[in-house]
């Protein structure tokens, strides 16, 4: 294909190296909303105040040549904030659409577990089906379009948890942590107290993330990888300590991520070590583990562990095209 985009581990190199002018470390995590990105998906990220999920997120905006909102939740922010609304003109007296900050390639919703259910809901049709309906009007949004939602753990004052048809929604949800030690001394070097967004250059434009994007929907996946994903899925539904197993959405979801993820690593095959390391930030937030699970404090990345370590791997030889 003429003019077709490639995605080299020098690109992606002088990606983070863009990047990295305002985040320190956190590779994985980019490369993972990359990935995200191509699979045409959305992702969460929860952690503590401060650990650099609205930075992340405002360095990767800048390092795509896409446009880019930010929404800060709040327990007063109504739908109409988000997704825009009918606005009175009195020289026509009529009324004309104005569109909210929904309508752009990369919308970061800031602290999304401190907006009220009402306004959480009204993602549910941006973010399923690249649309807004309003007063009986379709809007279609702009391609490439993705959310990027950063919130607090549950357990902090004055949020208010997504329900489960929301976080099914999100392809992805990650957590920071901490930086290292050396990380930590370095952004107080490097970075210190200024935060240059404006030095970071933009490398891919929306047209070419739409080309990449049908690169990764073209990556080939044998048999046995889809055998094996299924069978992982219903090893969760079927779980002792699992109430609530692995959709065929989730399902779905995987599939594709696995197919993003060998691509940026230079594959138009994916293998199976790309479902094991797809697994966790996939199916982490879809599964609903059981009150006695809880109250001993398993996690579902470690009931993943499990059914991983159960599941037979494919072992015959995956076919590259």
């Amino acid at each position: 294909m003429e003019n077709q985009v490639v995605i080299s581990q020098e690109l992606l190199e002088e990606l983070w190296q863009e990047m990295s002018k305002v985040i320190i470390g956190r590779e994985k995590e980019l490369k993972l909303i990359l990935t995200a990105l191509l699979t045409e998906g959305h992702v969460q990220l929860e952690d503590l105040p401060g650990t650099g999920k609205t930075t992340m997120i405002k360095a990767f905006a800048k390092g795509i040549d896409c446009d880019f909102s930010r929404v800060q939740c709040t327990p007063d922010l109504l739908p109409s904030d988000v997704l825009g609304g009918s606005i009175f003109n009195p020289k026509n007296h009529d009324f004309f659409f104005r569109k909210g900050p929904v309508f752009t390639n990369i919308l970061l919703v800031d602290e999304i577990n401190r907006t009220l259910p009402r306004t959480q809901s009204s993602l549910l049709e941006c973010m399923e089906e690249r649309q807004v309906s309003i007063e009986g009007v379709t809007y279609p949004l702009q391609a490439p379009f993705m959310v990027l939602a950063t919130q607090n753990p549950v357990d902090m004052e004055g949020t208010f948890p997504l329900p489960e048809a929301q976080l099914d929604r999100f392809l992805m949800k990650l957590a920071l942590g901490y930086p290292t030690l050396e990380e930590e001394e370095l952004m107080l070097e490097q970075v210190g107290d200024n935060l240059p967004y404006d030095e970071i250059r933009n490398l891919l434009n929306p047209q070419q993330i739409q080309q990449l994007q049908q690169q990764c929907r073209e990556v080939s996946v044998h048999a046995n990888i889809r055998k094996y994903i299924t069978a992982l899925a219903a090893e969760t539904r079927n779980h002792p300590l699992v109430s609530v197993g692995v959709s065929p959405r989730g399902s779905k979801a995987l599939y594709k991520t696995v197919k993003a993820w060998a691509f940026l690593n230079g594959r138009h095959y994916v293998v199976p070590d790309d479902v094991k390391e797809m697994i966790k930030p996939v199916w982490g937030h879809r599964l609903w583990l059981k009150t006695e699970a809880q109250l001993n404090e398993t996690t579902p990345e470690s009931v993943l562990d499990s059914i991983l370590e159960k599941q037979t791997i494919p072992i015959e030889e995956v076919v590259k095209l």
